[in-house]
């Protein structure tokens, strides 16, 4: 790891020393905590600029200035993204502040995790209209400036693989809204591509506020779900997951679209 002369470590600019995303812009929702956290900071030592949007400003606030911190430069953008006027107030934010978009993550989303008998309509809905439909409102409301971009756009929707297991009890309506988001996807990839725009999904696992939550009110489910995974932990989102968005953004990868990619330790190689 190397500091970024400011007195902050920097875990992972040797990777990106070569800074693939430079005069790029990226748009994280969720990038308050957690994954979307991980994600955006990653971008940024790739050498995106970032705009770090999520429901509790302060969060977002918090993580742009650790971006600057570490020389690069992002800003924060207050959105609900159940609000279709927010997402589309966020998307022009972006634009207005950097000229351009290239770059759109789909992460924030409520989880209306449990039995399919005690999740009630409203728990149901607003996960509905966190997920799905809000993605579908960032794609849409980004499509005409990702089309734009003279690098080509990139859009990564956040699955999850509880959509993709056999057994997705306890979190069928989770999975099953994650799973319209990549079905979402692969639609927009294919109709997207003459447009320059690549689409993909991510099925991240890793160690966010809401699995040590998880760890503490049900250590025994979270010890069998630390069990199914081969590699015996779960990833970091900065230097496990974020990686993999970077690489999937850059020309690298210009010829893959459409795909899903599972970043969880092998666990989906074992069902």
């Amino acid at each position: 790891m190397t500091s970024d002369g400011n007195g902050t470590v920097s875990p992972t600019r040797e990777v990106f020393a070569s800074r693939p995303l430079a005069g790029r812009t990226a748009l994280v929702t969720g990038a308050g905590q957690g994954v979307g956290r991980g994600i955006a900071l990653a971008l940024a030592d790739a050498g995106a600029r970032v705009v770090c949007a999520g429901r509790t400003v302060a969060k977002c606030e918090t993580v742009a200035a650790e971006i600057g911190r570490r020389g690069g430069e992002a800003i924060a953008v207050g959105c609900d993204v159940k609000d279709a006027g927010q997402v589309t107030a966020t998307v022009e934010a972006a634009v207005a502040r950097f000229g351009g978009l290239d770059i759109v993550v789909n992460n924030a989303q409520e989880v209306p995790r449990g039995p399919i008998l005690e999740v009630d309509d409203d728990a149901y809905r607003a996960g509905w209209e966190s997920g799905p439909l809000a993605t579908v409102r960032f794609m849409r409301a980004a499509h005409p400036h990702l089309a734009a971009s003279p690098h080509g756009g990139v859009v990564i929707n956040l699955a999850s693989h509880a959509g993709v297991k056999p057994d997705p009890s306890r979190a069928g309506l989770y999975a099953g809204l994650k799973e319209e988001i990549r079905t979402i996807g692969r639609a927009a990839a294919i109709e997207w591509a003459p447009d320059g725009i690549r689409v993909f999904s991510i099925l991240p696992l890793a160690r966010t506020p809401a699995l040590d939550a998880f760890e503490q009110a049900d250590p025994e489910r979270y010890a069998e779900v630390l069990a199914e995974i081969p590699q015996r932990r779960f990833g970091d989102p900065e230097t496990d997951i974020g990686p993999v968005v970077v690489f999937l953004c850059t020309s690298a990868a210009r010829y893959l679209t459409g795909i899903s990619v599972p970043i969880d330790g092998g666990t989906a190689h074992i069902g």
